[in-house]
């Protein structure tokens, strides 16, 4: 943006452009195992760890990982819930200079063996549960070192690979330092989730890393209090949206990390009444979950100052039931894999404007461009492709010229975002270019109705996509989950968003299940409904 008036109105420290520390990400964790070697660093269940050892347990891993022949710029693979394993491994990886491969558990044989062997990872450490997997697809790929973690007592062997506490034996108790140039050397191989197309590993610094995780501070400094905050992360690490604003912000400002290994509503509830956290980084169907529980606001959930949303657009009418019953803040985000993730925030220092992503983090800047070429920038107010610069933008994608060509252009990052923004530079994500429905000539964005649809009494969650029409080219069809002890038909929901919406928008079809499908970090996986479509339609 050429004009932002809200500059006139934010602190000074939004405006300024901010001096990245020419830092390891490892560093955040010495620096603060400096000031802090006391404090706790993790809270997993009844284990309580320092930064203290933390930090030691990183560098016998370190050592192991250089006693078995992990050099400088190996790819090690990571398969882990979040548990204290995975902190060790994150960092006791980059401390041997090695480079993280981020690997969802819940990914299946041919998705675990395209990523292992697209990364070229020698090394994974894995939990003993997805074990099975990974020796069914081994063979076919570089995999030589396998580290299983068990997160309970178990007489399961794993001959002639090790558990993790006998790879953690093989330290020899030397580190061998290794040099780091923070703005060219990999710290992370974050894979996209895959919900557009095929997987591609976003090639992230140390300096992406770092620059991130201090834009974040920067932003929200005014609510933290160094060494004594406590985060609950219960999005998983292996996410970018968890990695940064769950682990690495955490340990950057000396705070406590409450890790859950799953979203368990009960469990998460009594998780916050026990340890009371500060800081809760989210998605929008944990809010759903908590909004619809009958007792949440009996669980202290008031203790937490930050509670910022990410990862998938929130409903304005979600945002307002959840604030409106728990008494939270939510302050919906921005980002996305290839920035680190995070771009824009909705700030704790200003009015917030529910239905944006907020403003640009400091040092980020961005603009709106045409959606045919990509090359002119559109006036205040309308649509086009959201483009971002800014330390956090990742190097490219990993063995993929073509894709980073396309994707990263004369230093701007094209999102695949459509969006606008307001007079004070608020940006409002509409749509993912490819989810546009066009229907009888008309552009239609599936968020536009989504968010009429979360209106209704009974709807719990909903989601929009175009399916083919001999007539109309597409339709709109809605796919909803009504809440428990509500009900309403096809024809009441219909006539709803007809009350409510321009006709050209209103579903034409409108189907009822019981839950929907979800990426691991709870985004509604539009493409999977598509595809069923495109399916139904081959048969």
């Amino acid at each position: 943006m050429s004009e932002k008036n809200w500059l006139e109105h934010y602190p000074e420290t939004v405006q300024k452009e901010l001096e990245i520390p020419n830092i390891s990400v490892q560093q955040m964790l010495l620096d603060s195992t400096a000031k802090y070697p006391q404090n706790e660093a993790i809270i997993f269940y009844h284990k309580r760890m320092t930064y203290a050892e933390v930090t030691g347990l990183s560098q016998a891993f370190t050592s192991a990982l250089q006693a078995n022949g992990v050099q400088k710029g190996d790819r090690v693979a990571v398969m882990l819930p979040n548990c204290p394993q995975y902190v060790i491994s994150y960092f006791g990886t980059l401390m041997a200079g090695g480079i993280i491969t981020q690997v969802n558990p819940m990914l299946v044989e041919r998705e675990l063996q395209y990523i292992l062997e697209d990364s070229g990872a020698e090394t994974i450490v894995i939990l003993d549960a997805l074990y099975p997997r990974l020796k069914s697809i081994q063979d076919q790929t570089n995999v030589k070192n396998v580290i299983v973690v068990s997160l309970q007592p178990t007489e399961t062997r794993f001959a002639p690979d090790r558990s993790f506490e006998e790879f953690m034996r093989s330290a020899t108790g030397n580190v061998t330092p290794v040099d780091i140039d923070p703005a060219h050397d990999l710290a992370v191989l974050q894979y996209t989730g895959g919900t557009t197309g095929r997987s591609k590993g976003a090639m992230l610094t140390h300096r992406n890393l770092v620059a991130n995780v201090l834009q974040s501070y920067e932003f929200f400094k005014e609510s933290f209090e160094p060494g004594k905050d406590k985060c609950l992360t219960v999005i998983p690490l292996f996410h970018v949206f968890g990695m940064t604003s769950g682990m690495n912000l955490s340990i950057y400002c000396g705070a406590s990390n409450v890790l859950l290994p799953r979203f368990d509503l009960e469990e998460l509830l009594q998780t916050i009444k026990r340890e009371q956290p500060t800081s809760f980084p989210g998605v929008p169907t944990m809010y759903v979950a908590i909004t619809n529980h009958p007792k949440a606001e009996e669980y202290g959930i008031d203790s937490i100052r930050v509670c910022n949303s990410g990862s998938a657009p929130m409903p304005v009418e979600l945002l307002r039931e959840f604030e409106g019953k728990t008494g939270a803040k939510i302050l919906e985000g921005y980002g996305l894999s290839e920035a680190a993730p995070t771009t824009h925030c909705n700030p704790m220092f200003a009015a917030r404007k529910p239905g944006s992503v907020g403003i640009g983090f400091p040092s980020t800047e961005y603009k709106i461009v045409d959606l045919a070429t990509g090359t002119t920038e559109v006036e205040v107010g309308e649509l086009g492709e959201v483009v971002i610069k800014g330390p956090q933008v990742m190097k490219g994608y990993w063995n993929m010229p073509e894709e980073t060509a396309n994707t990263l252009r004369d230093g701007w990052l094209f999102t695949g975002d459509i969006a606008r923004v307001d007079e004070d530079g608020f940006l409002y994500i509409v749509d993912r270019k490819k989810d546009m429905i066009i229907a009888g000539g008309y552009n239609i964005y599936p968020r536009d109705v989504e968010e009429v649809l979360y209106e209704h009494p009974a709807v719990q969650e909903a989601v929009v996509i175009g399916v083919p029409d001999k007539y109309r080219g597409e339709t709109v069809k809605a796919v909803v989950v009504l809440k428990s002890g509500k009900s309403a038909t096809e024809e009441e929901v219909k006539a709803f968003c007809k009350e409510n919406m321009a006709a050209y928008r209103v579903p034409t079809i409108v189907e009822f299940r019981d839950q929907l499908p979800k990426t691991s970090v709870g985004k509604i996986l539009r493409r999977a409904l598509r595809d069923e479509v495109n399916v139904n339609a081959s048969n």
